[in-house]
């Protein structure tokens, strides 16, 4: 997963939209950003939002829904259902994580991911309709 800390904006988005949309995930996933725009591609930027805001998620497949994993002690919050729908990043088939009807605070975030290699995931983040960023997920264990 630190690997694709290592990829451009580009090179990231390639894989992205060369990858299918695979197995909705089942269980814990550990999380990182790799991609922040305000921050550019930063090893350094990636370490301090898993530190202190972000760690991964916790799939639950037959419920159809994930939650966050947050803080540094990965407090459960923020909950989001689950499906599969066209991309609005490339219109192919991908993994919605939509928190539209789940959570006040984060009812404009869409996350959009898909399962690049065995167990690993990349994601996109959007805010709105707008492209805020690229995450990887990976399943513990």
């Amino acid at each position: 997963m630190r690997d694709l800390l290592l990829l451009t904006s580009d090179e990231l988005e390639e894989r992205f939209r060369s990858s299918p949309a695979g197995e909705l995930p089942d269980g814990e996933v550990d999380g990182i950003f790799v991609v922040v725009p305000v921050f550019g591609v930063s090893k350094l930027a990636s370490k301090l939002i898993r530190l202190v805001a972000w760690r991964g998620k916790v799939f639950d497949r037959q419920k159809g829904d994930v939650v966050n994993k947050v803080l540094p002690l990965g407090v459960r919050a923020v909950r989001a259902k689950v499906y599969k729908e066209p991309s609005w990043f490339d219109g192919k088939e991908t993994i919605v994580l939509d928190y539209s009807k789940t959570s006040f605070l984060a009812r404009k975030v869409r996350d959009e991911i898909r399962e690049i290699a065995p167990g690993l995931y990349l994601g996109v983040v959007f805010w709105g309709r707008e492209k805020v960023g690229l995450f990887a997920l990976e399943l513990s264990g």
